[in-house]
């Protein structure tokens, strides 16, 4: 493969990979959850770690670890798919009457692809996100993050 038909795969497999993202939060924004679960693998692991103030020598620690520290997430598809039985019943205390949320995703990099760009089997991703949620008539938030993603 020549290093333009390299460069071209790079940019399609990008451009699919931001589809993906884009799939994903508009199914979230618009309460399709079970479209949202088709999306992920049967092995998913949703973990998050917390994040601290520390001071500048410490760095290391600005972040729980995983496996050994308190996080936000560490989840699997089982309890996602709970999660989401427990929203559709309406009485779930967090999310009734249910959140107004819209995801917008940013700055998306294809950091590898396995084997190849133009033959991928397995994807490593690296975006960031801002999630706008409006809860009830007076509760606002905005989570901003970045998250890495394995697609496959």
């Amino acid at each position: 493969m020549t290093t333009t038909e390299s460069s071209i795969a790079h940019l399609l497999l990008k451009e699919e990979i931001q589809d993906f993202l884009y799939e994903e939060a508009e199914a979230l924004d618009e309460r399709n959850f079970e479209d949202w679960l088709d999306m992920l693998a049967d092995d998913i692991r949703y973990w998050m770690p917390m994040r601290r103030n520390v001071k500048a020598n410490e760095l290391d620690r600005e972040f729980t670890r995983e496996g050994q520290d308190i996080n936000w997430f560490d989840e699997g598809k089982a309890t996602l798919e709970r999660r989401v039985m427990q929203i559709r019943t309406g009485v779930h205390w967090a999310e009734e009457p249910l959140s107004r949320i819209c995801h917008f995703v940013t700055n998306v990099q294809l950091l590898n692809a396995t084997p190849s760009a133009s033959d991928p089997t397995e994807v490593s991703v690296k975006c960031r996100f801002l999630i706008y949620r409006n809860r009830v008539q007076t509760e606002t938030d905005f989570l901003i993050g970045k998250r890495e993603d394995t697609l496959r």
